[in-house]
């Protein structure tokens, strides 16, 4: 039976798992009596397995003549396509609101995005957010699991940066993925390392957040949205929720885990275990972080904003962990706001400090994690060149140092870096582009593409003047933006590997 399913398709297997957790929400509507949602998601899960096993049926025999292209291909139908079988329940269950609402809701949970078309939080029953919850956490699983199994072979993700081989083609070739490993039998193996370990830090998380006093179900949803970055909330925030300073010290703990792919999975990709401390990702992820809070902290001393303010040590507390907290998050691409982030933009004096959370959020977080962004890697390799090329030009003669693997970096590892860059932003140029022909204002469509090209939906209630709600504007605006969060997701350069020439050869 493992063997039969192992040898179907990797989408099909997604839409098996995704009927099969419509069962949650059907359960938890079951005991809060919520009969309606309950019935609608049972349905689903019974429509979507039957379908499920026809098309498995139907593509038993099926084998890919290249297993790259397939692989690829499945998880830019899983990301755009299995949100349309997710919306269906839930579009159901709303009632009074559009399909396409539904769906751009349902993608945005599955890239980890958390942009939300439902302002009002009382608008959906529990029991739908915690489908939401659900549907993004299931969402950073796969990123998770297909980042070490998929894009680590064929150098994409971040991976490009320190391998010998081209992005999309692994350092042999395509061989990881044909005479070397099974590409099912990889992704069986790191889906069997990863899940246990993905549910138990899950369950940490959310014992932690209960044991300072949040709801079981609250709990739940933001323990689930730390670890998949996506930033869902089912009470508009960490603001309106019941755990308080302590439920985000230990967020912020968890947010270690997109900051390094070293605190999950050293070893994983063949890479020599140097630990946390001299991984260039957590190094430079933890010094941008502690940078930023010190000059938004550090802009009250310097524009004396409030001379009381300095002698009151609460308020500096609350002013610098504010600060530390949500600049963590936003450079995770989690988007979760401190509810001390007021007191702290109170302090620096500074009403817009969006400019800096847009920045991070376009950093993102480390490779092969569920944060987006150009991710740290990438910006380590640009700064560590720009170094060298300083080095250069007031000793010209000098010669490098570092080893082979630091000079790998700073000259293959920062071109194909400064490539992604330049790609990512006119990626951010033409949704732009698009967008104003919507009619959303120039303005706001910055921060839309940014926010949902970084996987950061809440951006757009921060970054701007004023919160931006994605209800307000077109349809069309909002089928871009789902394009926009799919490609964010899944990176430029793993679309463009999709048109390789050599990927398509038998």
């Amino acid at each position: 039976m493992g063997t039969a399913i192992q040898k179907l398709p990797l989408f099909v297997i997604l839409m098996g798992f995704g009927a099969l957790a419509m069962l949650v929400p059907a359960s938890h509507a079951l005991v809060v009596h919520d009969y309606n949602t309950m019935r609608i998601f049972f349905y689903g899960t019974i429509l979507f397995s039957l379908l499920t096993l026809i098309i498995g049926l139907a593509t038993a025999g099926y084998e890919p003549k290249s297993v790259a292209r397939s692989q690829l291909v499945a998880l830019l139908a899983a990301f755009s396509c299995l949100p349309l079988m997710f919306a269906i329940p839930f579009y159901e269950a709303v009632g009074n609101t559009s399909f396409v609402n539904a769906w751009f809701e349902m993608v945005s949970c599955m890239t980890t995005t958390g942009a939300t078309v439902y302002d009002n939080v009382g608008r959906l029953t529990p029991s739908l957010h915690l489908w939401r919850g659900l549907v993004g956490w299931l969402g950073g699983l796969l990123v998770w699991i297909t980042a070490i199994s998929i894009f680590a072979p064929m150098n994409l993700g971040g991976f490009e940066v320190r391998a010998d081989g081209a992005a999309g083609k692994g350092a042999s070739g395509f061989s990881q993925f044909g005479g070397v490993a099974d590409p099912s039998e990889r992704l069986l193996r790191f889906a069997i390392k990863l899940t246990p370990l993905y549910i138990g830090l899950t369950a940490i998380l959310w014992f932690g957040l209960v044991s300072t006093g949040e709801l079981g179900y609250v709990a739940l949803i933001h323990a689930m949205s730390v670890l998949s970055t996506s930033g869902i909330t089912p009470v508009g925030g960490l603001y309106y929720a019941a755990s308080g300073f302590w439920g985000e010290l230990m967020i912020l703990a968890f947010f270690l885990l997109a900051i390094s792919r070293l605190s999950f999975s050293s070893g994983l990709v063949g890479e020599k275990d140097r630990g946390l401390s001299k991984d260039p990702e957590f190094r430079t992820g933890v010094i941008l972080i502690l940078t930023v809070t010190g000059l938004l902290f550090l802009r009250h001393f310097v524009a004396a904003v409030d001379g009381e303010a300095t002698t009151n040590l609460l308020k500096i507390a609350q002013a610098i962990w504010g600060d530390l907290f949500t600049i963590a998050s936003f450079l995770t691409t989690t988007g979760f706001e401190s509810r001390y982030w007021l007191s702290a933009t109170d302090w620096s004096g500074l009403h817009t400090p969006g400019v800096f959370l847009i920045g991070l959020a376009l950093i993102g977080g480390g490779v092969a994690t569920t944060a987006g962004g150009v991710k740290l890697l990438r910006i380590y390799a640009l700064f560590r060149h720009s170094e060298r090329e300083l080095q250069r030009l007031l000793h010209p003669s000098s010669v490098s140092g570092g080893g082979r693997e630091a000079r790998r970096i700073r000259k293959q590892g920062a071109y194909i870096s400064w490539i992604f860059f330049m790609l990512f932003a006119m990626s951010i140029a033409g949704v732009m582009l698009a967008l104003s022909l919507t009619g959303v204002q120039f303005e706001t469509t910055m921060i839309l593409a940014v926010s949902a090209l970084t996987t950061t939906g809440p951006l757009a209630d921060i970054a701007a003047e004023s919160p931006i709600s994605f209800s307000g504007i077109p349809d069309a605006a909002k089928v871009i933006l789902v394009f926009a969060m799919v490609l964010g997701r899944l990176e430029t350069l793993a679309i463009i590997a999709l048109f390789n020439p050599e990927i398509w050869r038998n």
